[in-house]
């Protein structure tokens, strides 16, 4: 199927299952091991911040990955939203208050304004936007003990399994990939990432 920069493919569309966003269970929990999560946090958005160094060469057309479409401005989007998303759990439960119910459209939908051109305007807003997210982040993992990490009050993983899935959330800018390195063209259907 060809995409065209105002018609989203047919799989992206709210309501779609979304088998990239969200866990289902808590057998789905995400392996950990002695790695700082905050570390696992900030790396992951530094090679996030890295690749979209490199997207104001978007040639304009939607990359797939799997069942998904993504653009630069989808993964700045997904990583960020991840990101508040889980944030927001994580103080949730910190507190013994019931988490939000997630209403997101995650990376099943694809606006208008994920398909409009990355300028080096909207590289600077997502600097700004994931390093003080990530810098929220790496605080809020370093005051928790090793038993709130390991040990998480309320329903969910643990928040030491909360960073490492959140380290996972480079799938979407690894799906528009290295646009220097690609020649600016980000559609080949030869690009399936691995997540």
């Amino acid at each position: 199927m060809t995409e065209t920069k105002h018609a989203p493919d047919v799989l992206d569309v709210p309501g779609a299952p979304d088998t990239h966003d969200a866990p289902d269970t808590l057998e789905d929990a995400p392996a950990t091991d002695d790695r700082d999560p905050a570390q696992i946090l900030t790396a992951m958005v530094g090679h996030v911040l890295d690749l979209a160094a490199t997207w104001t060469a978007w040639d304009g057309r939607p990359v797939p990955a799997d069942d998904r479409i993504y653009t630069p401005h989808k993964a700045i989007r997904r990583v960020a939203d991840h990101m508040v998303d889980h944030l927001a759990e994580m103080e949730a439960r910190l507190v013994g208050e019931e988490t939000q119910p997630d209403r997101w459209h995650a990376s099943a939908t694809t606006t208008e304004a994920d398909l409009a051109p990355f300028t080096e305007a909207d590289l600077d807003e997502a600097r700004s936007r994931l390093t003080r997210l990530a810098r929220i982040w790496a605080n809020r993992l370093d005051a928790l003990t090793p038993d709130q990490l390991d040990k998480s009050p309320g329903t969910g993983w643990t928040f030491r399994q909360l960073a490492f899935h959140l380290g996972e959330s480079a799938y979407y800018a690894d799906s528009v990939g290295d646009l220097a390195a690609d020649g600016a063209s980000a559609s080949r259907p030869d690009r399936t990432p691995k997540p």
